[in-house]
């Protein structure tokens, strides 16, 4: 049996790839390239000893899906992080948000249900929109997302929601997971932005570099203790651990229901600020920044209750704050030698 991830040389699905592969499953990845590397297969070989197998697919088209359920007919599960991820870029260019996320989700489920194959799908605490309580549980009434990436989310989720519903052997775990920070303690992978990152630590990281002249916090007048937004910042090693639980889980025919959703946190806040001082801190490196205003689409305040995933699948995040920054500031110094 093989697993397959889409978007599997990105940055959360390359942390997945090597977990699984140490632990000895065949793992199929495949990728556009589009916001991503081919450099991260050879990090992943470097880790693990061993070459992943690769396809340059697009999960919306077709054809390309087609050859390679043909060319895999021993595909047992599959984790799907293939998307665009940006909430500031989904403000301005919504219907690419809607065409890409939506049209592979909705491809690849036609391979998925009639096989019974299980998924994990990679969705989003950006579904709760802002959150009147804290912290964020998974029966959390949904309100209307904050941005178009949000809604392709809260969508995609509605979609597996209604096939698990009415194709009762079609399995499906929905993974709410909050804010990925970090990379392997190797540095051979980590998150790996084309051009100007979307995220703030990539961001924090290239400006410490010399890359970027200033760190820009966005709002700086919220309602919260310091004026900045609150985020539940996860080391993506925790990140990548609660995808290989779940998928286990599911295989091993625990789950309750066909379809689960499960919040993946710290179920810790922490503002924009209280990060800037605790990357100093476990780097000794000063962080040039500036307050700004607020940006289009962000949600002020979101963190986990990650209780029911502890409950039910046994899994609970076990980096600190500072491990997942210091690890962070490690792949940024490492890109230089991976990019020669």
């Amino acid at each position: 049996m093989k697993i397959l991830i889409t978007g599997g040389l990105g940055y959360i699905g390359s942390h997945v790839a090597t977990v699984l592969i140490q632990n000895g499953i065949e793992t199929i990845l495949i990728d556009t390239l589009e916001n991503s590397s081919i450099k991260v297969l050879d990090g992943i070989e470097s880790i693990t000893g061993k070459a992943p197998i690769f396809r340059k697919i697009d999960v919306g088209d077709e054809t390309q899906m087609n050859n390679l359920f043909e060319e895999f007919t021993d595909i047992g599960g599959v984790i799907h992080f293939a998307a665009y991820k940006s909430v500031g870029e989904s403000v301005s260019q919504p219907l690419r948000y809607y065409n890409n996320n939506l049209g592979s989700l909705k491809q690849l489920l036609k391979y998925l249900i009639p096989n019974s194959i299980p998924l994990i799908f990679s969705s989003s605490c950006t579904v709760y929109g802002q959150s009147e309580t804290l912290p964020i549980r998974e029966d959390e009434p949904l309100k209307p997302a904050t941005s178009p990436y949000g809604n392709t989310k809260k969508i995609g989720e509605q979609i597996i929601l209604d096939c698990c519903k009415a194709n009762p052997e079609f399995n499906a775990i929905l993974l709410r997971y909050f804010n990925p920070i970090g990379a392997h303690s190797s540095a051979k992978i980590g998150e790996y932005p084309n051009g100007v990152p979307q995220n703030l630590v990539p961001f924090l990281t290239q400006t410490v570099k010399g890359l970027r002249p200033i760190l820009k916090v966005f709002g700086s007048s919220y309602d919260t203790p310091d004026g900045t937004c609150i985020r539940d910042y996860i080391h993506v090693m925790d990140l990548a651990q609660a995808h290989i639980e779940s998928l286990n889980y599911l295989l091993n025919n625990k789950n309750q229901e066909t379809c689960e959703i499960y919040n993946v946190g710290t179920g810790k806040g922490v503002s924009v600020l209280e990060l800037i001082k605790s990357f100093e801190s476990a780097t000794g490196k000063k962080v040039p920044f500036e307050l700004s205003n607020p940006r289009p689409g962000d949600t002020v305040v979101a963190y986990a209750d990650p209780s029911k995933i502890r409950l039910n699948i046994g899994w609970k995040a076990n980096y600190s704050l500072e491990d997942s920054l210091l690890s962070a500031w490690k792949w940024e110094e490492n890109l230089n030698k991976l990019n020669k």
